[in-house]
This record gives C-alpha cells, sequence and structure tokens, in this order.
C-alpha cells in the first residue's frame, strides 16, 4: 500500500464530501438512525467542502491522503474559537480504510501544520459515545481537558467532550 499526503486542491472537495459522508455514516451507525444521512448525502457534504473552502482556505489547511491512486481520507485544521489553541476540525477515513495507518499519518501531519498556528494547543472535539475515535486520539497523546459541550450531528444533539494537545513552539 503507498501512502501521499496532500494538499487538497478544488476538484477534490466534492470527493471529499463524499468521503466525509461515508464516514460519518460508518462511523456513527451505532448512533444514529440511517435516514438521518440522507438529508446530508455526498453531493449535499461535497456542496458544502465546496462552499466552505471559499471562505477558509485563507485561514484554514486541508490535507488529503491517497492510496494506491484513491481518496483515502483528510483532515482539516484551522485557527480555534478557543484561546490560545488551533483546532483540528476534521479526521475522517474511508471506512475500509480505518486501521491501516493512515489515519495515525493523517493525524501526525495535522499536528504539524497546527504549529503553524502560533497556539500553545491544538482542540478537537470528539462525541462522548464514540469510544473507537476516543481510543484513537488517546492513542496519540490528546487527552481529555474536562470541557463539554451539546452540539448536532445530523439535527440529534450530542454530547461532545474537549481534546488538547500542546504544541511545541
Amino acid at each position: 500500500m503507498t501512502v501521499s499526503l496532500r494538499p487538497v486542491e478544488d476538484a477534490d472537495l466534492f470527493a471529499v464530501g463524499a468521503l466525509h459522508h461515508r464516514s460519518r455514516a460508518a462511523a456513527y451507525a451505532d448512533l444514529l438512525p440511517p435516514e438521518t444521512f440522507a438529508a446530508r448525502g455526498p453531493d449535499a457534504l461535497g456542496a458544502w467542502w465546496e462552499e466552505r473552502w471559499k471562505w477558509e482556505r485563507d485561514t484554514h489547511r486541508m490535507t488529503v491522503a491517497e492510496s494506491d491512486g484513491e481518496l483515502a481520507g483528510f483532515t482539516y485544521v484551522g485557527p480555534s474559537e478557543t484561546a490560545g489553541a488551533a483546532e483540528l476540525y476534521a479526521i475522517h477515513l474511508e471506512p475500509g480504510r480505518v486501521g491501516t495507518g493512515i489515519g495515525r499519518l493523517l493525524m501526525m501531519n495535522a499536528l504539524e501544520q497546527l504549529t503553524g498556528f502560533d497556539a500553545e494547543r491544538a482542540v478537537l472535539w470528539v462525541l462522548a459515545d464514540n469510544p473507537v475515535a476516543r481510543h484513537f486520539y488517546e492513542k496519540g497523546g490528546w487527552t481529555p481537558d474536562g470541557e463539554t459541550r451539546v452540539a448536532p450531528i445530523n439535527d440529534q444533539p450530542f454530547e461532545q467532550l474537549r481534546y488538547t494537545y500542546p504544541l511545541a513552539r
């Protein structure tokens, strides 16, 4: 398996949305009814990423992972509303690629990028009821910092935990 990481290109954004949809549907299958994903299908998430990137391309970074010529995952990082922090907003993998090491490569790359935001630490939010993701982040050195929030996923409220990672300055 050959994996390469590169900055996103405008032509990738629709495919990123489709991958984002598949990743969420697999990761949240036990948390949300399948019909809640229909309203935010691959086309909707592709259009959402195309629009978001128009406004955030100068302040955020998106990296895509390709494996054997196919899109395998992506990360999205940028400034945070949390004082003194930069944020890992998204890390998503093609469901069949979970456990292959691509997620770890993406996370390590995201941490390198986050150091460029002149912040003391990185933060991310993860669903409290997602033990797989929480284990992934904890294994990567992230720790919960005690902050919580309730935010919607497909219009359903979910408790989220904030994790933090110290950045070298």
